[in-house]
């Protein structure tokens, strides 16, 4: 698995009596990447070095 921008106990901890699927983990930091990476590009579009709320 690539770099984990998510924290797992987190996603237990908020999903209070729901069960965890091993895989949810892993699709969420997925798209969590992919969200930070599509905001960097967006800044750079920008002429900007600081990642912002509204790149999202």
């Amino acid at each position: 698995m690539s770099d984990l921008y998510i924290v797992k106990a987190k996603i237990k901890e908020l999903s209070g009596d729901l069960n965890v699927a091993s895989d949810f983990p892993d699709v969420l930091n997925e798209k969590v990447k992919n969200l930070i990476l599509e905001a960097i590009n967006r800044a750079k579009a920008n002429g900007r070095r600081t990642l912002m709320g509204k790149d999202i």
